[in-house]
């Protein structure tokens, strides 16, 4: 479908000369910093921090076993390099968040800080900015509440000067923000004002331009919008409890918070869930209730705001609400975490999921991730098999669908987008909404005769849908279409989490040129 040349063009096209110059940097420079952790010298003394009830971390470690994305592994000697569950779980066993779970001991947490350290010249991906940041964090919760060594942080302020010399400017997004945290933090453990300096600057230019007008998280993905929030909550409980000049810093990130509760409260469901679009799941970020929480103890105010640039619209009427996605891919330049799902939707009827998303299982990049990030992984429509927006290797997106109409009127939402414009279709759909109907409208111009559209509609596993003609009964729901050409139930595979998927049944609609969806409420 796409030539390879094409792809990679399409790709590259929208990186920022800054991601191109590190890119070079650091493979050049690699072997140099390999061990620059290691040879720090003159360790400032290090100061016990107070942290105001913090969330806390559940079950991920006993006596040897650790817990990660559903997948467990006892170690007679911890491997601190284990790849055999793949690089994300390696990752989570370097993040060290277990740390801060509420039944770990003082002991306990001494001991896998000290087998770590005993490990350094063994270490592989522990050594990657990423864990490096988040791995700090958590020691300094732990340190703070329980002491420090010599030892400890001696290791601890070199993995800092390892990390000031490979930010992750050739990433940037999630991964730069989370390096400016932890430097935050230890700016505050060591009383460095370098680290500070540094600190400052990266989360004050990232946070203006990662939290997006409307408080979502410019990468589109409300489970990494918690994911940060909670980071950053984190650094405003730091800053307030532990009084130290910081330049206007703790106000304006406080001001962030509030945006992104505000826009938080806007997308999470009545009971409590998130839409899983984009790179979304259960079991990696804290929940919206544990960070409204968190907020109210740490006195962070916030109020609902207008849903906007993030492109998300939230629809609520009394017995249903209504998620739409009519953005595009974002930020062009970072676009990992995206999926080939605009004009994608997600329903509850009575606070309860009926048309889900199908969430991920995965980041290894393989066949199954490729299908969770695909068109047809979504509650929109597909035209000749092809994905909306070259979503491919993983946590790359080539040419991406935009788009190029959006109306808005009270009870209606229009948009078109051009994901099809290279096959010369474009793509319209319409929700039309009421108190207990919604009816979407899907519209192609531009179809040939061997072209076929396909609209998805996937249900929560715990709901078994009855065909009867052009009727689809799912309690507490009916749905009925006009204009298709034929509808058929099939199995998919809806994802609880990492590496823990569910079948459940999903309608596949195909039709050419217009087609007409009604949702009523049954009750």
């Amino acid at each position: 479908m796409w030539s390879k040349t094409n792809r990679v063009l399409n790709t590259i096209y929208y990186l920022k000369p800054i991601q191109f110059f590190y890119r070079g940097l650091y493979l050049f420079k690699s072997k140099l910093t390999k061990n620059l952790f290691l040879k720090a010298k003159n360790i400032p003394q290090s100061v016990k921090l107070t942290f105001y009830k913090p969330i806390a971390m559940g079950k991920l470690y006993e006596q040897n076993e650790f817990t990660f994305l559903n997948r467990s592994k006892y170690f007679k000697q911890i491997d601190w390099n284990f790849s055999e569950y793949g690089k994300l779980w390696c990752y989570n066993l370097n993040y060290f968040d277990f740390l801060n779970q509420l039944d770990i001991s003082k002991g306990e947490g001494f001991n896998l800080i000290n087998n770590y350290i005993q490990s350094k010249g063994k270490l592989k991906d522990g050594l990657e900015s990423y864990p490096i940041s988040l791995r700090n964090i958590n020691w300094i919760k732990f340190l703070s509440k329980y002491g420090s060594t010599n030892i400890i942080d001696s290791f601890l302020y070199g993995t800092y000067l390892r990390l000031t010399k490979n930010l992750e400017y050739h990433l940037l997004g999630n991964h730069l923000i989370e390096n400016g945290f932890s430097l935050l933090f230890g700016a505050y453990y060591f009383r460095d004002t370098s680290l500070l300096k540094q600190a400052a600057k990266i989360v004050k230019t990232e946070l203006e331009e990662q939290v997006l007008e409307d408080g979502c998280h410019f990468e589109l993905s409300p489970m990494y919008h918690q994911v940060i929030l909670y980071r950053l909550m984190d650094c405003i409980n730091l800053m307030k409890h532990n009084s130290w000049p910081d330049n206007g810093l703790y106000d304006f990130m406080e001001q962030k918070a509030s945006k992104m509760l505000g826009w938080l409260a806007m997308i999470t469901f009545q009971n409590g869930m998130i839409p899983w679009v984009n790179d979304s799941t259960e079991g990696i970020a804290p929940s919206s209730q544990e960070l409204f929480e968190y907020a109210k103890r740490l006195g962070i105010p916030w109020k609902e705001t207008k849903l906007g640039e993030s492109g998300y619209r939230m629809v609520r009427r009394s017995v249903y609400e209504l998620f739409i996605d009519v953005g595009n891919i974002g930020p062009d330049y970072i676009p990992g975490h995206a999926h080939s799902d605009t004009f994608n939707f997600v329903l509850h009827v009575n606070a309860s999921p009926v048309i889900v998303d199908t969430g991920i299982s995965t980041y290894e990049k393989n066949k199954r991730r490729q299908i969770e990030r695909s068109t047809s992984s979504h509650n929109t429509v597909e035209v000749n098999g092809r994905n909306q927006s070259d979503v491919w290797g993983g946590f790359r997106v080539g040419k991406r669908a935009k788009i190029i109409k959006l109306i808005e009127k009270d009870n209606e939402i229009k948009s078109c987008h051009d994901g099809y414009e290279i096959i010369g279709v474009s793509v319209s759909r319409t929700w039309k909404y009421s108190n207990d109907q919604i009816t979407i409208i899907d519209e192609i111009q531009g179809m040939k005769e061997s072209f076929m559209a396909m609209a998805f509609l996937h249900f929560h596993p715990g709901l078994t849908p009855i065909l009867k003609s052009n009727t689809l009964q799912v309690f507490p729901v009916e749905i009925s279409f006009n204009g298709h050409d034929s509808i058929s139930l099939k199995d998919y595979y809806y994802c609880e989490g990492f590496n823990k998927t569910k079948k459940a049944r999903k309608t596949e609609i195909k039709f050419t040129n217009n087609l007409v969806c009604s949702i009523k409420s049954l009750h």
